[in-house]
């Protein structure tokens, strides 16, 4: 199968069309008629995931987060985005990115709160349509039962395979409406508060926003970027076998890019 049959099916999940302007998803590395064999799918295209997708002898990648965001005038050795780039093409892998499409058509804030149980869910900022469902930015909803905020970062950490989160507000606050944002939620902060959550959960929230939603009497999970957003391999990757039997897929999960000591 040539890669663009296998990007008409990622559009076809999450259309590129729903990208935000400043976003840069679709084909970032590769040619269009290579025939894909073999796929890996992970968050990023980092050294490691590239690495492994040679070692598999993979023709593709998948990614959430695209590789290039900026211009580059140069492609060298000189650069480490330049000596991916020249990797993938000494190797022939594609390397595809579908991210804010996928956060807004393809579903990763429905994901995330299917698992945590939030009923009645809705998209946090409504951008439009798809196949008659309405289409957005993160979810907000309501747990089947009222809990502490102690009690819902605990939720987060078993829903999300988690081994710490960072809360900001009063542990003993009960939490009934949730809002979601998988990726970074700073620009979400107020809108959450106003839309009465009881708590935002998101991947990156920073030191400032983190204590003026504490001043705001509100409350806030971080549970970082890698932490809800590697629910996009498992997804993609079933997705990518249902499409395909005779391709192999591969998820990869790199795992949170950083220690806690």
């Amino acid at each position: 199968m040539e890669c663009r049959e296998i990007i008409a099916q990622l559009e076809f999940l999450a259309p590129s069309s729903y990208a935000c302007d400043w976003d840069n998803p679709g084909l970032i590395v590769g040619r269009n008629n290579q025939e894909i064999k073999k796929i890996l799918v992970a968050l990023d295209a980092t050294q490691k995931t590239i690495r492994k997708a040679v070692e598999e002898k993979a023709d593709m990648i998948v990614t959430h987060h695209p590789m290039i965001f900026s211009s580059i005038k140069k492609v060298n050795d000189d650069d480490f985005i330049g000596e991916k780039i020249m990797t993938l093409i000494e190797h022939k892998i594609c390397c595809f990115a579908m991210h804010t499409n996928y956060d807004i058509a393809g579903g990763m804030a429905e994901i995330c709160g299917s698992k945590m149980g939030l009923i009645d869910p809705v998209p946090f900022e409504c951008t439009g349509e798809m196949e008659g469902r309405p289409v957005g930015i993160g979810q907000i909803g309501t747990l089947a039962e009222k809990m502490t905020l102690t009690e819902c970062a605990k939720k987060v950490k078993e829903a999300f395979h988690l081994e710490h989160v960072l809360v900001f507000g009063d542990p003993d606050r009960i939490i009934e409406t949730v809002a979601i944002s998988p990726g970074s939620g700073r620009s979400m902060l107020k809108e959450a508060w106003k839309k009465q959550a009881d708590v935002l959960i998101t991947g990156d929230i920073g030191h400032h926003e983190g204590l003026d939603s504490m001043d705001m009497g509100f409350a806030v999970i971080e549970a970082g970027h890698y932490g809800l957003e590697h629910v996009f391999i498992d997804h993609v990757s079933r997705y990518l076998k249902e499409q395909n039997r005779e391709i192999d897929v591969i998820p990869y999960y790199e795992g949170v890019p950083y220690q806690v000591q």
